[in-house]
């Protein structure tokens, strides 16, 4: 669980309470009718701008802001290391049943590509293709979430333009128009909120997810192909790890040093 984006989350409604609070009470910020307009009319323009079959994924998609499961970078180059000494001490055919210990679909498919004996362009051309694909799904779920920021200020609006004309119809009595003005404004305030707080930041961090995945994967596919072109497993570890920040390279290289005098 990546507990960064819950804790962004209630910190940054703990803040909002607190500045309520310091003028005000909560109960003046609650209004049934701004709640249905804005979440409503989000969720229904979200309908209306893309398909089902993609708003049902990018609510699929939306774990991976909130989850951290995924197999460290220098995780996969040790990964790849070992099967490059399986490769140049039994043969590229001792990769298959290597490969049964490996639960990354993709590295799997890479690797049965490479036991096949698929030419390295076609291997290539095959892995980046679905990374491609890959790509594109992401881009959809993140585009929905920015859908969904832009669309809620927008509805916070219109909800805020129901609030005045209401408030118009009563101007004969005057006690009514300061009320009827906040809870006006209340469904800007509404909209703006789940922009900012809820929908934009999940937008973003899904974006992260989708660069470090890709990134995970374009390890692989070099590896892959260092592997099929016989190169030493040295030489391919410090290719691979060209792919990392300068502090992962020093705790991979630890790691490694740990691991070799464990051994």
């Amino acid at each position: 669980m990546d507990i960064a984006t819950i804790i962004g989350i209630l910190i940054g409604m703990a803040f909002i309470i607190m500045g309520i609070l310091v003028d005000g009470d909560l109960i003046t910020y609650y209004n049934l009718a701004s709640i249905f307009i804005v979440l409503g009319g989000t969720i229904a323009a979200t309908f209306v701008a893309y398909p089902l079959a993609k708003v049902t994924e990018a609510m699929r998609i939306v774990s991976k802001a909130f989850s951290n499961k995924e197999i460290e970078p220098s995780e996969i180059i040790q990964k790849i290391i070992g099967l490059a000494n399986v490769a140049r001490k039994e043969g590229l055919l001792a990769l298959e049943e290597a490969s049964e210990a490996i639960d990354d679909h993709f590295l799997q498919k890479g690797i049965m590509l490479i036991v096949d004996g698929t030419d390295p362009d076609l291997v290539r051309n095959l892995l980046e293709t679905e990374l491609a694909f890959v790509e594109e799904r992401h881009k959809n779920g993140q585009s929905i979430f920015e859908s969904m920021g832009s669309f809620s200020p927008a509805f916070g609006m219109i909800g805020t333009l129901i609030g005045l004309i209401n408030m118009l119809k009563r101007l004969d009595d005057p006690s009514t128009i300061g009320p009827s003005m906040a809870v006006a404004l209340i469904t800007t305030f509404y909209g703006s909120l789940l922009a900012n707080l809820i929908f934009l930041p999940i937008a973003n961090k899904l974006k992260l997810r989708s660069r470090e995945e890709i990134m995970r994967k374009e390890i692989m596919v070099e590896g892959l192909l260092s592997i099929q072109a016989g190169e030493n497993p040295r030489i391919i570890e410090e290719k691979l790890k060209a792919f990392l920040p300068p502090k992962s390279r020093e705790v991979a290289q630890v790691k490694e040093e740990g691991v070799e005098a464990n051994g």
